[in-house]
């Protein structure tokens, strides 16, 4: 599981073992747990997050699109 950014107490990582789904970020604080889709910026599951702790991650997600894709692309090639 590759960390790629720790950013205000959340983890931004991707498992090694989804090479065939399209690029994503799995996201991580405190026992919850969301994935964001990275082309385009989309919620794709959640579990934990409430709706403003949400807003909040995508805006993330966002800022740091290019540099999560890169990972991404770096990784699996």
């Amino acid at each position: 599981m590759p960390t790629i950014l720790r950013l205000d107490g959340y983890r931004f990582y991707f498992y090694s073992h989804e090479p065939n789904e399209p690029p994503h970020v799995h996201v991580d604080k405190g026992g919850a747990s969301i994935k964001v889709w990275l082309d385009p910026i989309s919620l794709a599951r959640n579990t934990g997050f409430r709706r403003q702790e949400i807003n909040g991650i995508m805006t993330m997600v966002e800022a740091h699109r290019a540099r999560l894709l890169e990972a991404w692309h770096e990784y699996f090639g």
